[in-house]
Formats: C-alpha cells, structure tokens, sequence
C-alpha cells in the first residue's frame, strides 16, 4: 500500500496529514467530522483514505480519554494538540466511534482489503482491535 510504513493508525501518509490538520482546530469538530464521513459514507466501499483517516481519529479519542497507544515519534504532535485540547469525549462521539470502527472493519472497507492481501493483516487487526478496546472499554473487544 503506497505511504503506508506500520499498521498502527498513524502508520500511513493520510493519518499524517490528517494529523498536521488537526492543529487548526480547537475543538472536536475534525475528529468528529472524520468519523462522519465513513459513517455517512453511502459507497458500496469505504474507501481506505476516509477509513485511515478516521483511525488517526479514533487514536486522538483514545488519547483524550487517557488511554494511548505505542508512543512514537509520529503522535508527538498530536499529543501535544491532545494535551491542549482537554475537550470531553460524549457518550454521542463514543457512539460515533463504535459506528465507525464496525464500518473500517467490515468486508466492504478498501483499508481493511488491502491488509488483507497483505501479510499484515493479522498485525493490522490486532492494531484496530487493541485501539478498539482503548476507545470503547473492554466489552467492546
């Protein structure tokens, strides 16, 4: 897959620039703007640029609700931005959260295509799985 290097979220060129974006904003509104667009998205496929997106997305709401994953020089910014930020996550963003991750997993998500006619698929599963449980509890597993 072009500009991707890990099957973490911010492994991959869209969730970087997504990234850098994010600093214009004070508040939730990119995060939950991100997650809308693969929920709403009405094509047959979630195409992997929105599905990568809103994986950055989920990571930055794992990270406000204290709760990060693999530190790496990649998040320092966003981390930063996290630690400015002190915006509370809603039960709604949560939910959109939920929504999002149910659609990034599915059959008919190009992201989750791609890994799987790669061989790291498993390692990108896990990835998703674990941020999963870091946003939505342990009963979301």
């Amino acid at each position: 897959m072009m500009g991707t290097w890990a099957t973490d979220a911010f492994g991959n060129d869209y969730a970087m620039d997504w990234a850098q974006d994010l600093h214009e904003y004070k508040t939730l509104e990119l995060v939950e703007t991100t997650l809308d667009n693969v929920i709403d998205s009405q094509e047959a496929e979630l195409e992997a640029p929105f599905a990568a997106e809103a994986l950055a997305a989920l990571e930055v709401i794992a990270r406000l609700l204290g709760k990060p994953g693999e530190d790496d020089p990649a998040t320092a910014e966003v981390d930063e931005w996290v630690a400015a930020c002190r915006k509370k996550v809603t039960p709604p963003l949560l939910e959109k959260a939920r929504l999002a991750f149910d659609k990034i997993a599915a059959e008919t998500s190009e992201l989750r295509q791609l890994w799987q006619d790669s061989e790291h698929f498993a390692d990108w599963q896990a990835d998703v799985a674990h941020l999963r449980m870091r946003v939505l509890g342990p009963e979301a597993a």
